[in-house]
């Protein structure tokens, strides 16, 4: 049986980088033609291995830099002003777009504002603890104090 080195994620076969078994027709007709799999020579699996420790060793490295952007974030304190009221409550919202800038203007971090966990806006003057989603299973709380202008 013929190897084949899979470029893309194949369901039945196995994940992209992979060699694998299959017979000579399903190579030839199916997934050299769609550019699923290439035909396995020697030197294309030293160069599929190569290839697959690169990208491993980009995902440790991502995932320090997330580390260290979590730790960074964990010490940091963000200060955003808004009115308000005399009760403290104040006129609009604090948003995840808010926190999202207030955290670019001091750590010069770029956050989506779609990884912010905040349940409702912050309507309160006050200090409140906001989840911040750096990477897959990283996270870091960073501590927002919302104070009257």
């Amino acid at each position: 049986m013929p190897q084949a080195i899979l470029l893309q994620d194949v369901e039945t076969l196995g994940e992209r980088g992979a060699v694998v078994d299959v017979s000579p027709g399903y190579l030839r007709n199916y997934l050299v033609p769609r550019k699923l799999a290439e035909p396995a020579t020697a030197t294309s699996i030293k160069v599929a291995q190569r290839r697959q420790e690169d990208a491993e060793k980009a995902v440790r490295e991502a995932e320090e830099r997330a580390r260290e952007s979590a730790a960074v974030l964990g010490r940091t304190v963000l200060t955003i002003t808004q009115q308000a009221g005399d009760d403290g409550r104040l006129f609009g919202s604090v948003t995840t777009q808010d926190i999202a800038e207030a955290i670019r203007d001091a750590r010069g971090l770029k956050i989506d504002r779609r990884k912010i966990h905040l349940d409702d806006p912050i309507r309160n003057v006050g200090t409140y603890m906001v989840v911040v989603e750096i990477a897959d299973e990283v996270t870091a709380a960073v501590k927002t104090m919302v104070v009257a202008a």
